[in-house]
């Protein structure tokens, strides 16, 4: 198995059979060699800075009812707020004296966020803080309303695919929901020019090994600039409920597998590691992430948006415990850096 790391460090690629052998791999000498290996790719890009996102969530109401999600349209249970321009503004001024340079608008599929209103926010961010890079995760909408968003000065989104599998993807999401339209948003981000992110759920209800062999070869052939790789976690508002969580440790091992497919990429430790298990958040980074996220919203809507059961929106999640959080990086060997942490290769 060691000659199948060596081949993925050497050429960035695997054959599906290769791939599954590997995720299946339970020899701890050559899952140390393949985080060896992730690290040693990470750092010749990226040295050893790790990129801070100032996270804001800016609504938890969504029109569509995926059945993992905790503000799925369905839940009863769910107390709704949304963030208006001043809100969020309020947001990234916190943040910038933080030292964020980059902001992150990420919530559910809101009607209230027309394009009008969301130029609007876009540009005032982009007005005020002109230094700084916005990224949305907003979900799908039209390849114009899109564009608008670019043009206004929108420079990333991260649009998670879920599964590259069309029979498994059917199974996570009501049926007005496809797989060909959430693959058609990802390549019309990326033909605007968006740095375009996607990702799945490790360890989603109903996926296998050979799905996420599937899913590793799609990112290989999309090349995104951004990757958002999480464990599953149930919330007790959801159809999977009483599913298992996903593994941290398998997710650690697809965050090394993946740098070394994409050594420029841009790969956060996910809050849901960091949920999942104790400093999990630092053992993404040891595997090959080098982007944390930490929240930026205000304190009085963190629970509200809960995607998942035990999410964590205190401690060195919170943006106002970045002394917190730099220094639980510097422990590892890490440095945070103030910075917009663009995608960038080794040329």
């Amino acid at each position: 198995m060691k000659k199948t790391v060596d081949k993925l460090f050497n050429e960035g690629i695997l054959s599906k059979q290769e791939l599954i052998s590997l995720l299946e791999c339970n020899d701890d000498v050559v899952n140390e060699f393949l985080r060896e290996c992730a690290v040693k790719k990470r750092k010749e890009v990226y040295s050893n800075h790790v990129y801070i996102r100032g996270l804001i969530e800016i609504s938890n109401i969504c029109k569509n009812d995926c059945f993992y999600c905790g503000i799925r349209k369905s839940n009863k249970n769910c107390s709704r707020y949304r963030l208006n321009k001043s809100d969020i503004l309020s947001c990234c001024e916190t943040g910038y004296k933080l030292g964020f340079r980059t902001f992150v608008l990420q919530g559910g599929e809101d009607g209230y966020y027309t394009d009008e209103i969301l130029i609007d926010i876009i540009s005032s961010i982009k007005k005020e803080y002109p230094d700084c890079a916005v990224t949305l995760s907003l979900g799908e909408r039209t390849k114009e309303s899109y564009k608008k968003l670019y043009d206004a000065g929108a420079d990333r989104y991260l649009l998670r695919h879920e599964t590259a599998n069309n029979e498994h993807y059917s199974k996570l999401h009501p049926a007005e929901l496809t797989l060909r339209n959430r693959m058609e948003c990802l390549r019309n981000l990326k033909e605007i020019g968006f740095q375009t992110g996607c990702g799945f759920m490790v360890g989603s209800p109903f996926q296998t090994i050979e799905n996420i062999a599937d899913d590793l070869l799609f990112i290989a052939e999309f090349k995104p600039h951004m990757v958002g790789i999480g464990p599953f976690i149930p919330h007790i508002d959801t159809p999977f409920k009483n599913e298992p969580a996903g593994d941290a440790e398998l997710t650690c091992k697809i965050l090394s597998i993946i740098r070394l497919m994409l050594p420029d990429v841009l790969l956060p430790a996910t809050t849901a590691l960091g949920s999942v298990e104790k400093e999990g958040r630092e053992k993404g980074i040891l595997c090959g992430a080098n982007v944390v996220m930490p929240n930026l919203s205000p304190k009085n809507v963190r629970d509200k948006y809960m995607l998942y059961n035990n999410k964590l929106s205190s401690g060195a999640e919170a943006a106002e415990s970045l002394n917190m959080l730099k220094e639980s990086v510097k422990k590892i060997g890490y440095e945070v850096v103030v910075s917009r942490g663009d995608f960038k290769t080794k040329n």
